[in-house]
């Protein structure tokens, strides 16, 4: 294995259920994720992607095939959830409703062996406040239900400047928020992967996006990755017919910019 290789999969199969009621969530697939690049999983709803992204993070195994991490299967999740993190579609769900958002920042820490001091994890979330434009003073005893989607999203972000991971899965991270904070969100995100030197791998179903943030794109459906490659290759000159869907779904402004 090339040592710049993060995510492989050979042949990976994840189902769920058993007999007439067997799922194929993802159904032999390959494919590689290599250090510092950004790949997106394209597909609509119930084509896998989801489910892919799980696996990345170890919460889902195969069934059959391999699914490894710099070379070995997930199974020290404590080590692995300290190199790869995610952000979800709707924030509100990954934070406690009856803990201050600042406290929950620091709780972040409880993931590494040795924690900072307490004023070192103090500064720390500071700072991870300033990464994505909010004041540390304007946080003060603020709890999830008190902000907004798009405020929320942002402390999402900031939880991953804390805790600073090799590995960014962000699934569906901008489908919540109007075009305005979308704009912001992908804004921070490159940030993310500029300060941190991360690996990205979106999860979405708009094709567009992929184009204008990856360096690879996999199209998927019915769990299969169908088509794969270059943004270009992909988009200006797509080989499968679930990528033409895609393509046909996405405004025309969007089709202008991909054809140049």
């Amino acid at each position: 294995m090339q040592n710049d290789i993060l995510f492989e999969a050979q042949n990976s199969v994840c189902t769920f259920g058993h007999g007439k009621k067997l799922v194929r969530a993802v159904d032999d697939v390959s494919f590689n994720i290599k250090d510092g690049e950004i790949v997106s999983l394209v597909g609509g709803s119930g084509c896998g992607k989801s489910v892919l992204a799980k696996m990345m993070l170890g919460l889902h195994h195969p069934t059959s095939g391999a699914f490894t991490y710099k070379g070995a299967p997930i199974t020290d999740y404590n080590l692995h959830w300290r190199e790869v993190q995610a952000v979800f579609q709707d924030p509100f769900s990954c934070f406690n409703q009856f803990f201050t958002i600042r406290s929950q920042l620091k709780a972040a820490f409880g993931i590494y062996k040795d924690k900072p001091s307490n004023s070192e994890m103090e500064e720390r979330v500071d700072q991870a406040l300033l990464a994505v434009n909010v004041k540390p003073s304007e946080l003060e005893g603020k709890y999830p239900f008190e902000l907004s989607g798009g405020q929320m999203q942002r402390m999402l972000l900031a939880r991953i400047f804390v805790l600073k991971p090799k590995v960014l899965i962000a699934d569906e991270p901008t489908s919540m928020v109007d075009a305005c904070v979308r704009a912001n969100i992908l804004d921070y995100l490159m940030k993310l992967k500029e300060e941190l030197s991360m690996t990205i791998v979106f999860i979405t179903h708009d094709i567009g996006l992929a184009y204008y943030v990856s360096d690879r794109i996999f199209i998927m459906h019915k769990g299969k990755i169908v088509e794969q490659g270059a943004p270009d290759d992909v988009t200006v000159h797509p080989k499968s017919e679930h990528t033409i869907q895609l393509l046909e779904d996405i405004p025309e402004i969007h089709k202008e910019w991909i054809k140049r």
